[in-house]
């Protein structure tokens, strides 16, 4: 009888084992399904960011009506909601003096 409890208990075990992992093979592709949507979302936002970053920089003019660069400026915004176009080694010290801070 002893034997027979023992059994049963390492079956029991087992099965619920044999479930926990049926769980976690769903949980497992319900996860790489979102993180596919989840990839697709930031690289659609990715492409939607620098088209507008090439469109702001197509209607940048200088004082003498060139247009700007986009390779020598960047798009700056403040933590005030400002915008700023900026030469790119000024944005690259204020990146250091900003990683200072922290």
């Amino acid at each position: 009888v002893a034997a027979q409890k023992c059994r049963k208990r390492k079956l029991n075990a087992i099965l619920n084992l044999e479930e926990d992992v049926c769980n976690l093979q769903t949980q497992k592709e319900s996860l790489k399904k979102e993180h596919s949507q989840c990839s697709k979302s930031i690289n659609q936002i990715k492409q939607k960011l620098n088209n507008l970053y090439h469109d702001i920089f197509s209607r940048l003019r200088d004082d003498q009506g060139k247009p700007v660069n986009p390779c020598q400026y960047v798009i700056h915004c403040s933590s005030n909601g400002s915008v700023f176009i900026i030469p790119k080694h000024l944005a690259k010290s204020e990146q250091k003096q900003d990683n200072r801070k922290e």
